[in-house]
């Protein structure tokens, strides 16, 4: 199958799909291997950048999807009423980041770390989609067991959970005298 057939396919597929697809189920679909999928959807990203095309085609995980450049938002707002999000907790937002960097974990493992009750911030993360549970967990009881979701990735415009920052920059070792640094 000649390439520019192989594209066309390829943005049929994520334009009616609306949602991430995987690699493999494309190469799938256009009968074509792996490695040559890829680098003919790596090459029509890139035209549409090169173009400064309205959409673009994002990476989330080892899927891809069709997606509007941020440049024109603004203009799509007046034809698609935007997703009203409340603004997710502090506290909430605590239970993702552990959730993201300690996956799978349980509520029993979350509330440790923060040593308060996780229940209501577990809920509105699995409404919101971007959290899910994976499995269960083989201790008594069997508790469930949470990872963040592809909803996550392109929600932080991240490729894998690989490219949050090292939680090492978040933990102040010497709290006090870091106070005292900054006062002075």
């Amino acid at each position: 199958m000649e390439i520019r057939r192989i594209e066309s396919i390829i943005e049929a597929v994520l334009f009616a799909s609306g949602d991430a697809v995987s690699a493999e189920k494309l190469s799938e679909i256009t009968q074509t291997d792996i490695n040559t999928l890829r680098s003919v959807v790596t090459g029509l990203a890139d035209r549409y950048t090169y173009e400064k095309r309205g959409i673009k085609i994002i990476k989330v995980g080892d899927k891809y999807q069709m997606a509007t450049r941020g440049e024109f938002s603004e203009y799509v707002r007046q034809i698609v009423e935007p997703r009203r999000r409340n603004p997710l907790s502090k506290a909430t937002l605590e239970v993702l980041a552990i959730i993201a960097y300690k996956q799978p974990v349980t509520r029993v493992m979350i509330e440790k770390i923060r040593g308060v009750n996780c229940d209501n911030s577990v809920t509105r993360l699995l409404e919101l989609g971007l959290i899910e549970e994976t499995g269960k967990l083989d201790a008594p009881g069997r508790p469930s067991l949470f990872c963040t979701t592809d909803e996550f990735l392109r929600s932080f415009a991240i490729d894998s959970i690989s490219e949050l920052p090292p939680i090492t920059e978040f933990i102040i070792e010497e709290p006090v005298q870091a106070m005292e640094e900054a006062v002075e």
